[in-house]
C-alpha cells in the first residue's frame, strides 16, 4: 500500500475518529445562522492523528523491546566533554562511556541535563546519539534525550533518534511555557508511538509537576517504559504499587527508593564518577553503610545546579578537559579542595580514570561562550 494512499485513508477515517474525541465543536443550530453566542469547545481537528509515514512505521520494530528498557537498573546520565573550541571531545566521551560499561552500568542517557543537551544544536544532539549507538550500542542501552517543550521539535528529534538507532527516548513535559494536563497527555501521546519511552518528571527544572493521572493515562501505551521520578519516595510508591516502572531521579534517595519503595533503579549523575559503587548500591541488597558513605559526594555534586559539580569533578579527576560551555562555570576553589578530600575519603580507586585527583586553579579552566 503506497504512503499517499495510506494518508488518504487516514483522512477518510478522520471524521469518525473526531466523533469519538472528547474535544468536539458544539455547532450552532443550522437554521439560526445569526446566532453569535453559540457555545463551542476545543476542536479535535486541532489534534491531527499520526499518519502512517515511513519514519513512524508500525511494521518496522525497534531493536529493543519496552521490557528490555524496563529491566535496566543503573542508567548513567552521561557527561559530554568538550575540546578547547567547544566541540565535542569524542575521545574523552568514548573513554567515559567505556568506563561505565566496564563498571556495570546498564544504560546511558545521551544529551540529558547532565550531558548538556540544552546547550546543543539538534544536529549535535542527534550526531552524539548516533555516535554512541555506533560505538557502544551492542554493549549498553542508549537512551536519547529527545524531549522538548515544543511538541513539533520533540516529534522530529525522536524520529531522528530512532532512525539512527537509539534504544529508547527520554521525554520531559513541556517546560517554561507549560501546558494543561490534557496538553501533557497529547504531547506524550505524540511521541510514544515511535518506540520505547521513559517520561522524566523534574518539577524543579520544568516548573510543573507531571501528576499521577497523566502517567496512568499514558501508561496504557505499549511503548511506555516507565518514569524517571524526582518528586520523592511517596510518588515512587504510588507508581510501583500499580506496577509502573520507576527510576529514581534523585541520587541521594535512590537507595531507599529501590529497597524500601520498589523503584527499579536510578538514572544517576553520581555514576559518572563511581559507577561501580552505584551498581553495588542498587544490585547487592540493602546497604545503608555504603549509602551513607556516598552521601557527602552526592551532596557536593548538587551544591550548585547540575551539571556544574560533575563537570568540575571529572576535570579534577583528569577524565575530561577543564572546559565549560557557558552559562556553566566551575565550582569555586574551596569546593574544589573539598572534592579532593571526598575522593581521598572514599578511595581514589573507586572513581573513574587513572590520574591522581588534584585541585585545579581558576586559570586551569576554559569557559567557552561561542561554540
Amino acid at each position: 500500500m503506497s504512503v499517499s494512499f495510506q494518508q488518504i485513508s487516514a483522512f477518510k477515517s478522520y471524521s469518525s475518529w473526531a466523533k469519538d474525541s472528547v474535544f468536539q465543536f458544539v455547532r450552532p443550530n443550522s437554521t439560526n445562522t445569526n446566532n453569535r453566542s453559540a457555545r463551542w469547545t476545543t476542536p479535535s481537528a486541532a489534534i491531527i492523528p499520526n499518519f502512517h509515514l515511513p519514519m513512524r512505521s508500525y511494521e518496522v520494530k525497534n531493536r529493543t523491546s519496552t521490557d528490555d528498557i524496563r529491566s535496566l537498573r543503573l542508567i548513567t546520565a552521561i557527561k559530554t566533554p568538550y575540546l578547547p573550541d567547544g566541540r565535542f571531545d569524542l575521545e574523552a566521551y568514548d573513554a567515559l562511556v567505556n568506563m561505565q560499561i566496564e563498571d556495570g552500568a546498564d544504560g546511558v542517557i545521551v544529551g540529558g541535563t547532565t550531558g548538556e543537551g540544552q546547550l546543543m544544536s539538534w544536529d549535535e544532539h542527534i550526531m552524539l546519539i548516533g555516535h554512541t549507538i555506533n560505538c557502544f550500542g551492542t554493549s549498553i542501552k542508549v537512551i536519547g534525550n529527545t524531549g522538548s517543550n515544543s511538541t513539533r521539535e520533540a516529534v522530529h528529534a525522536t524520529e531522528q533518534g530512532f532512525a539512527v538507532g537509539m534504544h529508547a527516548a527520554l521525554h520531559i513535559n513541556p517546560y517554561y511555557g507549560k501546558t494543561s494536563l490534557e496538553g501533557m497527555v497529547a504531547h506524550f501521546q505524540s511521541v510514544l508511538p515511535m518506540g520505547p519511552t521513559i517520561i522524566y518528571n523534574v518539577p524543579s527544572r520544568t516548573g510543573q509537576d507531571i501528576p499521577p493521572p497523566v502517567i496512568h493515562t499514558i501508561a496504557a501505551n505499549a511503548n511506555f517504559a516507565g518514569i524517571k521520578e524526582c518528586v520523592g519516595h511517596d510518588r515512587v510508591k504510588t507508581y510501583t504499587g500499580t506496577g509502573i516502572t520507576v527510576w529514581s531521579g534523585n541520587d541521594d534517595e535512590c537507595h531507599d527508593s529501590k529497597w524500601d519503595y520498589g523503584a527499579t533503579g536510578v538514572i544517576s549523575v553520581t555514576s559518572n564518577l563511581v559507577p561501580g559503587l552505584m551498581r553495588e548500591l542498587l544490585l547487592r541488597g540493602k546497604n545503608p553503610l555504603l549509602n551513607e558513605k556516598l552521601l557527602p559526594l552526592i551532596e557536593w555534586l548538587f551544591c550548585e545546579p547540575n551539571p556544574i559539580g560533575v563537570n568540575t569533578a571529572l576535570a579534577q579527576l583528569g577524565v575530561v578537559r577543564p572546559i565549560f560551555r557557558l552559562p556553566y562555570v566551575p565550582l569555586p576553589l574551596a569546593k574544589r579542595v573539598e572534592f579532593v578530600n571526598i575522593v581521598n575519603g572514599i578511595g581514589r580507586e573507586n572513581f573513574v580514570g587513572e590520574k591522581d585527583v588534584k585541585v585545579l586553579e581558576d586559570d586551569d579552566f576554559m569557559l567557552v561562550g561561542r561554540y
